[in-house]
């Protein structure tokens, strides 16, 4: 018995050791995953940044449509038809006209010559325009005439429309700091501060604003929404404090795209639910939980974003090389899809929907079996197990495409319009308050839904600056990005 009682202790502590081991195990993973998150963090850039769709589809042998190619050409000749063009002659000097076969002097042209094209950068003038207003008095004396001043966007500005749109669309689109700006300017003779700008800036969101809530109103309206979020700093007495911008995203009847951001104080689902409301439809989101509250039974259904599962399973690289690529290229057989019906013209039609039918969803079904089989050799927290499990939670989201030809298989349209405020977090580091968040953001609708649908975003902010205080509520839509048409191509009222 003394034997048997030995034999049973020993068992007992080896398996406790072995318990342990799988502890220790599982959390080296989760520490594993971490650090080489925090390594791609800062070294990414550099040394590991994760491979575009379009660099795979290229290498396994998906060639880019010719005919999108020519199309690309034929948009590109037609912008260089739109740039002002200078006739530049450049005369044969006389002491060259001389014949070396008979000495004689005498030539004669031969036809148009040879003629190249050169771009070059014209230095940006800035005027300073003296505004004469006409002053007459009737013969009687008793009437006093005076001519109409300029259009001013509000009182006692000395800064035309076209100016303040160069200043929004260059913080905006070109992220480029006020004081930046200021400095650029006062080199060309303009004096101006940055605090003059700023008071600019802010002037020009207030005015523009029912255009921005505008956006925001429409956006809901549409069937399909993306989203996501990012952070954004604010400045606070002692440190900056995060607060949070938001992107939503849909297309009308005419695929005209409508890009809305909002600021809020938080990351709550509170945003989504501001935005969208109770809306039906589908929304377009990755797995964070904020969006819970409006992708509720008898609300808008939750579609995943491939894109995003994806980035996790190369995140699993290094510790796991042959599993996430296993389940990257699973992934990259949606793509061929997607890419094979958009070089054939077919997204969102029905024969797109037949072919994620026939091709897309065999896929997705073979890759959902073999992720459940992958599962119990990963543990839980190390980023392959992570990134497994991340997958089949968001099943059902990520397979809603299979469904709708309308519905994108990724976010990534919702990401790319967060890029430049990315970029502003690097440039301007953040803004003063909670209202020039909120201005911001109101801009950013405005400027970004100008470049979606490929208007000219200092043309039209410099148009409806003027036109939009006096513009009819009830017809407001006609001054939005999507909608606008440029001075000279209106038909007359």
């Amino acid at each position: 018995m003394g034997g048997d009682d030995h034999h049973c202790a020993w068992r007992e502590r080896v398996e406790q050791l072995e318990g342990e081991l799988a502890t220790t195990r599982t959390e080296l993973a989760g520490l594993t995953a971490s650090f080489e998150k925090l390594q791609r963090h800062v070294f990414g850039q550099r040394s590991e940044k994760m491979p575009r769709i379009a660099d795979e589809l290229r290498h396994s042998g998906v060639e880019t449509d010719p005919e999108s190619t020519q199309e690309k050409r034929r948009e590109n000749a037609e912008k260089r038809r739109e740039l002002p063009a200078r006739r530049i002659e450049h005369k044969i000097p006389e002491e060259q006209r001389t014949c070396p076969k008979c000495g004689g002097h005498d030539f004669t042209p031969l036809g148009e010559g040879k003629c190249s094209e050169i771009y070059e950068l014209v230095p940006s003038r800035i005027e300073r325009q003296l505004h004469v207003q006409e002053k007459a008095r009737c013969r009687c004396g008793e009437t006093i005439l005076l001519a109409e001043g300029p259009a001013k966007v509000y009182d006692k500005t000395r800064f035309g429309p076209n100016f303040m749109a160069q200043v929004v669309v260059s913080k905006c689109a070109d992220s480029i700091p006020l004081y930046r700006q200021a400095k650029a300017y006062r080199r060309i003779g303009v004096p101006v501060d940055d605090s003059t700008l700023g008071i600019m800036f802010h002037r020009v969101a207030e005015i523009t604003a029912p255009l921005s809530n505008r956006l925001l109103e429409l956006i809901p309206e549409k069937e399909i929404v993306l989203a996501d979020e990012t952070t954004q700093r604010v400045q606070a007495k002692k440190r900056t404090r995060t607060a949070w911008l938001w992107s939503f995203i849909a297309r009308d009847e005419r695929e005209k795209e409508l890009i809305g951001y909002v600021f809020s104080k938080n990351r709550s689902g509170e945003t989504p639910v501001k935005v969208l409301g109770d809306t039906i439809g589908k929304l377009l989101v990755d797995g964070y939980q904020g969006y819970d509250k409006v992708t509720v039974p008898g609300g808008r259904v939750r579609a995943g974003c491939i894109a995003h599962s994806r980035r996790k399973f190369f995140e699993a690289l290094s510790s796991a090389p042959e599993a996430a690529r296993k389940a990257m290229d699973y992934i990259l057989e949606i793509y061929k899809v997607e890419r094979a019906a958009l070089d054939a013209g077919l997204l969102g039609t029905p024969q797109h929907l037949a072919m994620r039918q026939a091709r897309s969803k065999p896929v997705m079904e073979d890759f959902k079996t073999w992720l459940e089989a992958e599962h119990p050799r990963h543990p839980p927290k190390s980023a392959m197990g992570a990134a497994i499990s991340y997958a089949l939670g968001q099943w059902d989201a990520l397979t809603l495409f299979l469904t709708d030809p309308h519905v994108p298989v990724d976010n990534n349209a919702s990401e790319n319009a967060l890029r430049v405020a990315a970029l502003g977090r690097t440039n301007f580091l953040f803004v003063g308050n909670d209202t020039a968040g909120e201005h911001l953001a109101g801009l950013y609708s405005l400027v970004m839904t100008c470049e979606a649908n490929g208007v000219n975003p200092i043309a039209y902010l410099a148009d409806v600056l003027i036109r939009v205080q006096a513009h009819p509520a009830s017809r407001i839509d006609e001054l939005l990005p999507q909608n606008w048409t440029p001075p000279g191509t209106r038909p007359s009222a």
